[in-house]
């Protein structure tokens, strides 16, 4: 004869989230608990570092930033009051982040794509992985040098200015820096992508196959849905690598004060001028710099802090809605 349980008399409460991480950590040895800590106190460094960053530059830009500011082109002169605005190296910023992203993000994807699933011929794919982490730890005055090199070539003078009697080939362009600014966010985007699909357990792969799916009907329905947060997270870092880089900008850009358009294929004149970023505009009127302006050098690092985490939040958020509306139903 079975009896039903007792409801009536006291229960035992539960231990709360605190007991039991205390009861966990009692069982943990000295150097683990050690980890542990180190851990806590490395991530909260580095919390602080970042909120000091972002207090300090959002006290000293606010100052400054106004609307004025951002709609006026840069103008040469003495004082700050007659120096103009940042339009032209914010348009110049976003030109240099849509032709480097264009370029590396379905490079970067390709190349992992083939490394993980196809990888043939082995040699030829261990050639390039090796490449591209070479192009990662290259410094970027190294890369900048390489692409003015390549892009004074008689070949590439339709890409940027040239003397007018076609006796030599200047290189520089927005062209000629967003191709050279895409190897720079090339292997964020590659590393991403390739660990995204390489953690894709095989057992997905099979269940397409078995479905009479072909693997390029599998790599496109199913596994770049699938890691396409990854993708996004990768292409953030990359753009935020290339609106942060100057030494491209100088040597293959000319960090002119405003856009110069160059001559040549009609509706491309601006892609085949000078100009500056927020970078290097920066860079020139900042308190040690030449162009004495460096109140708005404040306010335009500020304006491009926000522009980076804005267009992280763009593309973080536009993976996630697609990998959500290309889930399977």
């Amino acid at each position: 004869m079975s009896t039903a349980p007792t409801t009536g008399g006291p229960r035992a409460t539960p231990p709360g989230r605190r007991q039991r991480l205390l009861g966990e950590l009692r069982l943990w040895r000295p150097l683990d608990l050690l980890g542990v800590v180190a851990a806590w106190t490395v991530g909260a460094l580095l919390l602080l570092v970042a909120a000091s960053l972002l207090l300090y530059m959002g006290i000293k830009g606010l100052q400054y930033v106004s609307l004025d500011l951002l709609i006026t082109r840069p103008q040469p002169g003495a004082d700050q009051s007659e120096t103009g605005g940042i339009l032209d190296p914010i348009l110049g910023t976003l030109m240099i982040i849509a032709i480097a992203t264009a370029i590396a993000l379905p490079l970067a994807v390709g190349a992992a794509l083939w490394i993980v699933e196809y990888s043939r011929p082995r040699w030829l794919a261990r050639v390039v992985e090796s490449g591209i982490e070479v192009i990662a730890g290259a410094p970027s005055i190294a890369i900048a040098i390489f692409g003015l090199a390549i892009f004074q070539l008689p070949i590439f003078s339709w890409a940027s200015f040239s003397a007018a009697d076609g006796g030599g080939v200047f290189g520089r362009s927005f062209i000629a820096a967003g191709s050279v600014m895409s190897l720079i966010a090339l292997p964020s985007i590659f590393a991403t992508t390739r660990e995204a699909l390489q953690s894709v357990p095989r057992h997905v792969r099979e269940a397409s196959y078995g479905l009479g799916k072909t693997k390029w009907a599998t790599i496109r329905r199913v596994l770049l849905p699938t890691v396409k947060p990854d993708i996004a997270t990768g292409t953030a870092l990359g753009m935020g690598r290339i609106a942060g880089d100057t030494a491209i900008i100088v040597l293959l850009l000319g960090a002119t004060l405003q856009l110069q358009a160059g001559s040549g294929i009609p509706g491309v004149g601006t892609l085949q001028g000078t100009g500056s970023t927020l970078t290097s505009y920066v860079y020139n009127n900042s308190p040690t710099g030449e162009g004495n302006a460096p109140e708005k050098a404040y306010a335009a690092a500020f304006v491009l802090m926000l522009l980076i985490i804005g267009l992280n939040l763009l593309v973080a958020g536009i993976g996630r809605r697609r990998a959500g509306t290309d889930l399977p139903r």
